[in-house]
């Protein structure tokens, strides 16, 4: 059975791309065994402001890139409301490996939440990309982003609209600012009438995110 950690499979380097090549062959838990590739983060290796989701879901582990399904999409169209540059920010997911069910009937993989013990193993590639990186503000969207990094404890509803700090942390050697929000697929799963409500919410903590860039 493969270690429950990636530790050993992160090389000790703050370049980008040298993370994500060394991403494709971690075997730090067994999401490995049925994902098509990993997937690390994107966007600018210099950027202000980082943005954490789950996981990669069908269209981005097939492509190798986060956030380009729909939910990227409609992450694209917040950011943009939100007068955010993606192109200026970091995209990345706190487990590198898509975790999923197939149906009985069919064969289109249906999204599955990954357990704590995944999200722990996988935790050291998050670390090295926010190294790397070195944003000014994590914003954490959905539950087990936000819990990978605030606790399993740490409820969004609890805190959204609140700028954080992470707990005491020895993987980080600075301290960023931390603003939680749902996962944009948790808009798109919404009943519709109540869809524009949540998007709106969404671009209002993005805007939370990028106005602590210029205070």
């Amino acid at each position: 059975m493969a270690a429950q950690s990636a530790a050993e499979f992160v090389p000790d380097t703050l370049d980008i791309d040298e993370l994500a090549a060394a991403a494709h062959s971690c075997k730090g838990c067994d999401l490995y065994l049925d994902a098509t590739q990993a997937v690390l983060g994107a966007g600018s290796a210099t950027a202000g402001l980082v943005l954490v989701g789950e996981q990669p879901g069908d269209h981005e582990d097939k492509a190798g890139a986060p956030f380009v399904g729909p939910a990227g999409r409609l992450l694209d169209k917040a950011l943009l409301a939100a007068h955010v540059d993606r192109d200026r920010v970091y995209v990345t997911n706190a487990v590198k490996h898509f975790k999923f069910t197939l149906p009985e009937r069919g064969k289109r993989r249906i999204h599955k939440t990954p357990s704590r013990t995944e999200v722990v193993a996988c935790l050291p590639w998050l670390f090295a990309e926010l190294m790397a990186v070195q944003p000014d503000v994590v914003m954490l969207l959905g539950a087990t982003a936000a819990k990978s990094m605030m606790g399993s404890a740490f409820r969004i509803t609890a805190h959204r609209g609140e700028v954080l700090h992470l707990p005491e942390c020895d993987d980080l050697t600075f301290d960023p600012q931390i603003v939680v929000t749902a996962h944009p697929s948790s808009v798109l799963r919404g009943r519709p009438e109540d869809r524009d409500e949540a998007f709106d919410a969404l671009v209002s903590d993005l805007r939370l995110a990028a106005g602590l860039l210029s205070s």
